[in-house]
């Protein structure tokens, strides 16, 4: 096995600096659906804008609540037992610079937009995809596993979110937050190493055909990952049962694609990051994209 995945390594490291078309890209990503009210803060003196005009409607103190909530087609902000109507139903909450934002009683970087979609406030959190990353790779994967596992996992999580852009548009975002997508967690879950993964691999994307794939991966799969038509009735051909490497932990997951601790025991046993998607995913590529 040794011997077959440095082969894939090799063909990983010839393609590594080819270039995919992209934009430098960001990513919406929903934190709370149609909620009554929740409260936005900034770290460093902020503001709130209309997200339609782009004017300035009022200024935000650092380290302070205030609280959004619903009114009709629009919404009202409180605080310190005032309320003020913001006559709009779409705001961006923007920090100072290198500021945070936060709500859900986490801090994100980025922007934070809410919207009134009538049933109730959306929040928002409009990031760079590179910085959606940093709290994503410590929110899916423990962030004391082996280096290469982290890697493989920016990867397959970059690739996932990119090829994923729009999945969810009709609610006004790209992905949610939860494992449906992917766990996001914010600057709050960050960590020195976790983000040492993601700067070290940045832009890389796996690809089929030259398409980036939605690099699906799980926990566990309890001994052997599983074909997708077992689980969606949709064979593809970018992944394939092969054994997990994730000992005698039970399924947890939909058992498609990267085994998450399969991934870790492979990192453990020596292999690199591209050594480990070069096993657990079929006849993929190694990209790079701007996604800045």
């Amino acid at each position: 096995m040794r011997a077959k995945l440095f082969v894939l390594n090799l063909i990983f490291i010839l393609v590594l600096n080819l270039f995919l078309s992209m934009p430098a890209c960001a990513i919406k990503i929903g934190l709370l659906n149609d909620v009554q009210e929740n409260y936005v803060a900034v770290s460093s003196p902020g503001m709130i804008i209309d997200g339609f005009t782009n004017s300035r409607i009022v200024d935000l103190q650092q380290m302070q609540k205030y609280y959004l909530k619903k009114t009709g087609d629009g919404m009202q902000l409180h605080i310190n037992n005032r309320q003020f109507n913001l006559n709009t139903k779409y705001v961006i909450i923007k920090s100072g610079q290198d500021g945070f934002v936060s709500t859900k009683n986490r801090w994100y970087r980025g922007d934070l937009i809410v919207i009134n979609t009538g049933h109730g406030l959306t929040f928002i959190n409009n990031v760079p995809l590179e910085y959606y990353l940093m709290g994503v790779v410590p929110s899916e994967m423990p962030s004391k596993w082996n280096m290469e596992a982290h890697k493989a996992q920016a990867i397959a999580a970059r690739s996932y979110a990119i090829a994923n852009l729009g999945k969810r548009s009709s609610h006004g975002y790209d992905l949610k937050d939860t494992p449906e997508d992917q766990a996001y967690g914010g600057a709050t879950s960050e960590t020195q190493r976790t983000n040492y993964a993601v700067a070290t691999t940045r832009g890389q994307v796996l690809v089929y055909n030259e398409k980036i794939i939605p690099a699906y991966y799980h926990a566990s799969s309890g001994g052997f990952t599983v074909n997708s038509g077992s689980v969606w009735n949709k064979n593809l051909p970018f992944v394939r049962s092969v054994p997990s490497f994730d000992g005698n932990l039970p399924k947890n997951g939909h058992g498609v694609g990267m085994s998450q601790n399969g991934a870790n025991v492979l990192a453990n046993a020596g292999y690199n990051a591209y050594q480990i998607l070069g096993y657990f995913y079929k006849d993929v590529a190694l990209r790079t994209v701007n996604s800045n």
